[in-house]
């Protein structure tokens, strides 16, 4: 493959919306935490989801830590 002046051998694309955020239970705080990326454009309220948290063997509400 020939690279031409000004070009790049491989397209990338920028990540300038995203932001790395931390997931951290509710109900047991400090035991489980999880990272992830989410667009603050599109989402700029806190991010709430359902995760495992291992050390209580169950399903527990994981927000976004900030």
């Amino acid at each position: 493959m020939r690279i031409r002046q000004g070009e790049t051998a491989m397209a990338s694309k920028a990540k300038g919306n995203r932001e790395t955020i931390i997931l951290e239970c509710t109900e047991a705080p400090g035991t489980s935490r999880y990272n992830t990326e989410k667009n603050k454009r599109k989402h700029p309220e806190r991010l709430e989801l359902k995760k495992y948290n291992a050390t209580l063997r169950k399903h527990t509400l994981h927000r976004e830590k900030k």
